[in-house]
């Protein structure tokens, strides 16, 4: 039998096996851990709905909940093993059971967005986290959009208000979340200066970046040039050199961290001496988490459609593929994103 909530819908319950393949996660370590087996379909909640996977993608902060660090994370994601056995959250599928409270969406509906365990056949996932995507939307785009898109969308249009005319510097350009925040830059009508490995430049330039710049021969926060809104993905740059790269009135974007500390990672005492070096600078180091939202997926949507905006597709690999893909993504080799189909 299928486990399903009391309040989902009589009426929303379709005809499915009981079990699934997935990818399971049985305590914290390396992408060697993960396992492929097969498992109970998982029951939805009444403001949920069960989808067929078609494209799952993989992101960094799937890496970092494999390993689950930072240390203070596991409050909430388990402290000696994981509450969720199933990776994945960028998705993109076909609504196969919807919950008794769903409103908007319905059996048969193509959707993309974020889902609970994405590294499935069968996925559950908020509708407050999910758009509808037109047939003119890729599946491998639209799995592989939300987590990456969302933050790229946000740190630009949120957290460093950028504007038609501005000089944008994005560190980090060739992954997931750089290759989306070059394009929407330039879709904005930035001028983007992108940063990245000299074999990854042509690639990124294509995504609209005016200029590219090698980050083993060039420092882009020397002073040199300066940019009225820097977008700082994976933390490696010392904050004193990323104010002294700002016009005065512009914004860092401080997107996540890489190489913290095992506790933190840090990122918060980083947000921390970030706020307090723009206190009497006259320039903005602003610490950044972005917010899982249903209606900027579908902005994003809308760009994918339009022409604006793709996913730079890495590889596509099956279930049985995730681990090596992981194993890549930590070592530096995945250019864009992996698209995941179960």
């Amino acid at each position: 039998m299928i486990a399903t909530d009391p309040t989902i819908a009589p009426t929303a319950v379709a005809a499915l096996p009981a079990t699934m393949r997935a990818i399971v996660q049985p305590r914290y370590g390396g992408p060697d851990i993960l396992t492929v087996d097969e498992i109970p379909i998982p029951p939805i909640r009444a403001d949920e709905v069960l989808l067929r996977v078609e494209v799952a993608g993989i992101d960094r902060g799937t890496e970092h909940l494999l390993h689950g660090k930072p240390l203070l994370a596991r409050f909430e994601m388990g402290m000696r093993v994981p509450k969720r056995r199933v990776p994945g959250f960028d998705v993109a599928g076909t609504i196969v059971q919807i919950g008794a409270q769903v409103e908007g969406f319905a059996v048969g509906d193509s959707v993309c967005g974020i889902a609970r365990g994405s590294f499935a056949e069968y996925a559950p996932a908020l509708v407050t986290k999910l758009a509808h995507c037109p047939p003119s939307v890729e599946a491998n785009i639209g799995g592989t959009l939300a987590i990456s898109g969302l933050t790229a969308l946000q740190a630009l249009r949120d957290a460093a208000k950028l504007q038609a005319g501005h000089r944008v510097l994005v560190l980090g350009a060739s992954g997931g979340v750089g290759t989306f925040a070059v394009q929407i830059a330039a879709s904005m009508g930035a001028e983007v200066t992108a940063v990245c490995r000299a074999a990854k430049a042509d690639l990124v330039r294509s995504l609209g970046a005016a200029r590219v710049l090698d980050y083993a021969t060039t420092d882009p926060t020397d002073g040199t040039e300066l940019y009225d809104a820097i977008i700082d993905i994976g933390g490696r740059r010392r904050l004193r050199h990323l104010r002294r790269a700002l016009v005065r009135g512009g914004t860092t974007v401080l997107v996540g961290g890489e190489g913290g500390g095992p506790i933190t990672g840090g990122f918060p005492g980083r947000m921390a001496r970030g706020a307090i070096l723009s206190l009497f600078s006259g320039r903005r180091l602003t610490g950044f988490v972005s917010k899982e939202r249903g209606s900027d997926v579908a902005v994003l949507v809308a760009m994918v459609a339009c022409g604006e905006l793709r996913s730079q597709i890495d590889r596509v690999v099956g279930l049985d593929g995730v681990s090596g893909a992981l194993r890549d993504l930590e070592a530096g080799r995945v250019c864009g994103k992996v698209a995941v189909r179960p």
